[in-house]
């Protein structure tokens, strides 16, 4: 009986350390996607008491 090759075996061998310059952009970019998401999320969270505010009436 033939001995199975298993395909992750074979594709943790090849695996090879991320050059430094390569790692310090990729996490430089997500850094960046992280601040965007963030700034959008300051932005847009208030709209619902933002409009909430708009249509309320004072009695007085």
């Amino acid at each position: 009986m033939a001995e199975q090759i298993n395909p992750f075996e074979e594709l943790e061998k090849s695996l090879r350390e991320v050059p430094p310059e390569m790692k310090k952009k990729v996490m430089n970019d997500i850094a960046i996607a992280k601040l965007i998401m963030e700034m959008a999320f300051l932005v847009t969270s208030n709209y619902s008491s933002l409009i909430k505010g708009l249509f309320k009436t004072n009695k007085k």
